[in-house]
């Protein structure tokens, strides 16, 4: 799905871009506060299928379902597995070892992964800036390691937040020819139901927990399959028919700061001072990276989508 150029964006526009970015930030949040009584398999299961109910209640309310093609199967598979099973899993499971702050900061390096994607097997090359910024952001995750070098739970949990970023970017690779093919509403209901089957092994896990947690925690998982699952994704697809996919993804750089107000002031927790610095490293080499030479900008190019 390419974005539509129309100028200025509207206040619906406008309205849709805050929503997206405000409950993609309270995801980290409520993660981590129901990850206190749900598993990180559980939880992911959970809310993938209270997401996949609503998105699918959505498609069919919408209607026009587009046929895949065998190869169209290969690569929702690929964003399914990835982006919504693998990508949960250890989302939910770095948050039990890191704050959300710091877990926001770390998983924000995605976009760089994906340019570096793009280029490997879309054909968009490595511009020099790409490779900078590669460079300043490793360095903000070795300051963030340095940070939580004390405790080895920690430090799984900076791994387990890379692999988070690694299989989100694997995804949305995977996702953007899909988006020229078929709706972005279908296409996030196809993968996000793939992601739940991924996530079965946990029905025991799911149903266990389910049944000791307290109603805060399942209203909780409720939340994040409706919220940051369906209703963000459908309106991050609302904005993205009527701005520049470049412009929207920049938008995606105010989770960080946002995670960790939310955090401070709901869970009463930060990040070490340290981890802030390598996260603000982490932030400057995605920028840098989104930068363009004089000669680049006069030809825009298509960004992936979160």
């Amino acid at each position: 799905m390419s974005s539509a150029r129309t100028g200025v964006p509207d206040a619906r526009t406008f309205l849709a871009v805050a929503v997206t970015v405000l409950a993609w930030a309270s995801a980290f949040v409520a993660i981590r506060a129901v990850g206190v009584d749900l598993s990180p398999g559980a939880l992911a299961l959970g809310r993938l299928l209270v997401g996949t109910l609503v998105l699918g209640l959505l498609v069919s309310r919408r209607g026009g379902w587009v046929r895949p093609t065998a190869a169209d199967w290969r690569l929702l598979a690929v964003c399914g597995v990835g982006w919504f099973g693998i990508y949960n899993v250890a989302l939910n499971a770095a948050e039990q070892h890191l704050d959300a702050g710091t877990t926001a900061m770390l998983v924000n390096i995605g976009p760089i992964l994906i340019a570096l994607f793009a280029g490997l097997w879309l054909g968009e090359g490595f511009p020099r800036r790409l490779l900078l910024g590669i460079a300043v952001a490793f360095g903000g995750v070795l300051l963030i390691g340095l940070a939580t070098r004390g405790v080895d739970a920690d430090l799984l949990g900076v791994l387990l937040c890379l692999v988070a970023a690694l299989t989100y970017a694997v995804g949305v690779v995977a996702q953007k020819p899909l988006l020229g093919r078929l709706p972005g509403l279908q296409v996030t209901f196809i993968a996000c139901a793939i992601g739940a089957v991924c996530c079965l092994p946990w029905a025991g896990a799911l149903v266990s927990d389910l049944a000791g947690a307290p109603g805060s925690s399942v209203a909780g998982m409720v939340y994040l399959g409706v919220v940051p699952t369906a209703l963000a994704f459908s309106t991050w697809a609302f904005a993205l028919t009527r701005m520049d996919a470049g412009r929207l993804g920049v938008t995606t750089y105010l989770v960080p700061p946002l995670v960790i107000l939310l955090g401070w002031r709901l869970l009463d927790e930060a990040p070490p001072a340290l981890a802030l610095v390598g996260g603000g490293i982490c932030l400057l080499g995605v920028a840098v990276s989104r930068t363009r030479s004089r000669r680049s900008a006069r030809t825009p190019v298509e960004v992936p989508v979160r």
